[in-house]
């Protein structure tokens, strides 16, 4: 089967074997495969897989489950899935553990055409579950409180506008490219350039997508009590921390990654999301904008497109 690799820091589409289900395991034909940050981390060395884990690319994807392994009780061949997986995602076939399936919304079946159907649910799970798990599970955000969201214009940025507007949270939004900050806003946040965040709060929560730039200035527009969740440091990854303005704001700083949990604390992260996020997706309350999508055997234009500035949403190869 045709996989997207790495190789010395490069996207290469190259053959390899295709996977066969081993117990509790479903074998998915691939529809769609989102990019994320982790991808380009990986590429450049600094973000392995997990032990056991494929040395394929991509962390989330959507298909038809094509083979079970012994175990599988949930799906059958032919059911449409979509999951967060640790590897294997950018290929033809992937190897899903049947508990990190989720089956897609049939809100979804209305869209125009099927590439639509698919780039939705392929760019959907890594960061839908990476933003509900940052705000809700780590952070514990609340209805009414107040939420800064740095980096708003990528995947990971809409999914979690979506969701704090959602769930009754203000939610503002730092944008740095000016185009986008109309459609940021769109989706119900306050969209501003990353410098006028520390005048526009205080924050009860602060959402950490980008990294270094934003700091001091992140604990500065903290609340006294409130959290900083980091899950982004593309901007860079070492900064300076007062510990006396930490103390007297009774700061909490988290951190957090989903690639290198356990199976079963994965699985968690996909039964959260499928019983609070899905049904918002079902109702129609948030989706999932994808800024373009490409053929798998353009993978390293699809890799160059992500990296650069000012696009909004999702990039999703179709194989």
């Amino acid at each position: 089967m045709r996989a997207v690799v790495f190789s010395d820091g490069q996207v290469q589409v190259a053959q390899v074997d295709t996977p066969k289900p081993g117990y509790g395991q479903i074998l998915v034909e691939v529809r769609a495969a989102g990019l994320n940050g982790a991808d380009i981390a990986q590429m450049q060395g600094r973000y392995n897989p997990p032990p056991g884990a494929s040395s394929v690319a991509g962390l989330e994807m959507a298909g038809e489950v094509v083979a079970t392994g012994e175990g599988c009780r949930r799906f059958a061949v032919g059911d449409q899935v979509m999951a967060v997986v640790q590897g294997g995602g950018q290929a033809e076939y992937c190897l899903v553990d049947e508990p990190l399936a989720m089956a897609l919304p049939q809100v979804w079946a209305k869209k125009a055409t099927q590439d639509e159907l698919w780039a939705c649910a392929g760019g959907f799970s890594e960061v839908f579950a990476t933003a509900h798990d940052a705000l809700f599970t780590q952070a514990g955000l609340a209805m009414g409180e107040r939420v800064c969201i740095h980096g708003a214009a990528g995947g990971v940025g809409t999914a979690a506008v979506q969701l704090g507007v959602a769930a009754g949270a203000e939610v503002t939004a730092t944008v740095r490219n000016p185009a986008n900050r109309r459609a940021v806003g769109d989706l119900g946040a306050k969209a501003i350039a990353p410098e006028e965040f520390l005048d526009a709060g205080p924050y009860e929560v602060i959402l950490e997508l980008v990294g270094a730039p934003n700091w001091p200035a992140n604990l500065r527009a903290l609340i006294t009590g409130g959290r900083i969740m980091i899950i982004g440091v593309g901007a860079g990854a070492e900064v300076p921390v007062n510990l006396a303005l930490l103390m007297v704001k009774r700061a909490r700083l988290l951190g957090s990654t989903l690639r290198p949990r356990s199976l079963e604390q994965r699985a968690l992260v996909a039964r959260a999301l499928e019983r609070h996020v899905l049904a918002l997706v079902s109702k129609g309350k948030v989706a999932v904008p994808v800024a373009r999508t490409f053929a798998l055997s353009d993978a390293a234009e699809a890799y160059e497109y992500f990296v650069a500035p000012g696009k909004l949403g999702k990039v999703v190869l179709i194989p």
